[in-house]
């Protein structure tokens, strides 16, 4: 399992220790506030291969099996900027970000319009439009 080092920054771009940021959701048994939250910890699960906790995290009804990030050593992860929240009511927000990476040396950005959903006090991913 990779892990961060707990007084590193954060990789979602807080610029809070990932201690005291994501890793709370990640490591431990927290609950991500807020769709935001999850979004940013969701986007350091990948930079760190955490495939359990995005699958934990991704809504049943759209969860895929696996992610293969074991597989993914290639993809290295450089940034993220959240555009907007939006707190549609009190169980569903959308979050608009930008995630950039490399591929092999290849730089790509990945824009996304996310949906979440809260049920049973939880936050989940559900889909989102590139």
């Amino acid at each position: 399992m990779n892990t961060k080092n707990q007084t590193s920054l954060c990789p979602c771009g807080s610029t809070k220790p990932y201690a005291t940021c994501c890793a709370r959701y990640i490591e431990g048994n927290e609950p991500a506030p807020g769709a935001e939250a999850l979004m940013r910890s969701r986007y350091t699960a990948y930079t760190l291969l955490r495939e359990d906790y995005l699958l934990v995290t991704w809504h049943p009804s759209t969860r895929p099996a696996s992610l293969g990030l074991a597989d993914d050593t290639a993809t290295k992860w450089f940034g993220l900027e959240v555009k907007r929240h939006e707190q549609q009511d009190t169980d569903h927000a959308i979050v608009e970000f930008v995630a950039r990476y490399k591929v092999r040396g290849r730089a790509h950005r990945l824009h996304e319009v996310s949906r979440f959903v809260r049920e049973q006090g939880r936050w989940f991913y559900v889909d989102g439009d590139v």
